[in-house]
């Protein structure tokens, strides 16, 4: 949940992608070669600034450590194993490089979240349970987004993330049962100053927020854009990257309010809302889904294809 962690995925989904990289890269780009055995690759250590040559599957246990409570139900880390697989696969079949030129950075900004001091023996289970497993469509691994919670349904890409692209056929709004995540993200209310969300706004004509309130919404009912002033409209996705994504935790809202000085917003879940719930990955594992079965929920008309 770290990405809460997304949340990488949501600056990495927006700008990058997925969490991470330009995950608003189009489906139908030319694919590489079909990776059929597992790949030694390069990865940034941010932390250190050192570049480490690394088994794949070795690296995804980091980053399930990272991404996900190494004490949660095996199979909910086994499906975060199954996307975090699919997602590096996806960039490794591209050709996506990091900044620094490897083919993946512990960097959540720029790849996914890594934390091999939380690596265990559960996180260890859940990645070789999975071992080659990729969740592909049409035959190329899927773009594996996720978030940490859905706030009881999922968002189109368009809507959670001002997705660019056609919507991935596999993308569809589905139900999330996240009541295990905490209070704060269940249900939560953030006040901002004016300066803040003038800050955030970047609109030199715009001196004072009297008044603001939700524009479009999709189908999940995320708001797709925000209205201040009754003149100003802007994409909702773009507002919550700019005020702060750990701050203002998602675009499922309830209502917007402006008390003098504080502009106050209140809704629910945590993340940009499009594929795997974490917190509803751990609920259905809870109840008993394997891995498999909690990747498909969130991803339909996929399938799980062991590569190696």
């Amino acid at each position: 949940m770290q990405r809460l962690f997304l949340i990488v995925f949501l600056i990495l989904s927006v700008l990058l992608g997925g969490c991470n990289n330009d995950m608003q890269k189009n489906d139908n780009l030319q694919q590489n070669k079909k990776v059929s055995d597992e790949p030694t690759i390069s990865v940034y250590m941010h932390k250190t600034g050192e570049t480490k040559q690394m088994k794949l599957e070795e690296y995804l246990c980091g980053v399930v450590a990272g991404e996900m409570h190494n004490d949660w139900e095996l199979e909910a880390l086994a499906a975060q194993a199954i996307i975090a697989r699919t997602f590096t696969l996806q960039a490794l079949e591209k050709g996506q490089l990091t900044s620094k030129g490897t083919q993946a950075s512990t960097d959540i900004e720029e790849f996914q979240a890594y934390n091999a001091d939380a690596i265990n023996d559960r996180v260890k289970q859940a990645v070789e349970l999975t071992r080659g497993k990729v969740a592909t469509y049409a035959g190329s691994p899927i773009i594996g987004w996720f978030h940490a919670s859905a706030g009881g349904k999922t968002a189109m890409a368009k809507e959670g993330l001002a997705y660019k692209y056609d919507e991935p056929p596999y993308i569809q709004s589905v139900d999330s049962p996240d009541d295990l995540a905490p209070a704060d993200v269940q249900n939560w209310q953030v006040a901002f100053s004016q300066a803040d969300v003038l800050k955030a706004l970047n609109n030199p004509a715009l001196v004072e927020i009297k008044s603001a309130r939700i524009g479009q919404k999709g189908p999940s009912g995320r708001a797709i854009s925000l209205v201040f002033n009754d003149a100003m409209e802007i994409s909702a996705s773009s507002f919550r990257l700019a005020i702060g994504s750990t701050k203002l935790k998602s675009t499922l809202l309830d209502k917007i309010e402006v008390q003098g000085d504080q502009i106050i917003f209140s809704g629910k879940g945590y993340g940009h809302g499009v594929g795997l719930s974490q917190w509803g990955a751990r609920k259905m594992a809870v109840e008993g889904k394997k891995a498999e079965d909690i990747v498909s929920h969130y991803f339909k008309g996929i399938k799980i294809e062991k590569r190696w």
